[in-house]
């Protein structure tokens, strides 16, 4: 069973090799942890996305505008957020962009 730590990490992890400014799709972060049933894990992987978007770390986005996961309908986009750099756990890997 794939745990919230492993959805955050992998999201981060993921997050933090590309681009500065590039977003992300949930479903990705999905395919990186359960390449066949990844399907399956959406629900857990928007959740998390929640608890990091309320932390700053992360932002939702449906169309480049901010939104809010739990009452988004339709596909989302991931991208870092204002508190990123800020994070002691996961620092900026390139504080220069």
């Amino acid at each position: 069973m794939t745990s919230r730590e492993d959805i955050e990490r992998t999201t981060i992890d993921i997050l933090g090799a590309r681009d500065a400014h590039s977003s992300i799709c949930p479903s990705e972060v999905a395919r990186e942890l359960e390449s066949e049933h990844w399907r399956e894990l959406m629900d857990p992987v928007r959740e998390v996305a929640a608890s990091l978007a309320t932390a700053g770390t992360i932002e939702v986005t449906q169309g480049g505008t901010v939104v809010d996961i739990a009452t988004a309908r339709g596909p989302v986009r991931l991208r870092r957020g204002s508190a990123w750099a800020g994070s002691p756990e996961r620092p900026d890997p390139d504080p220069a962009s």
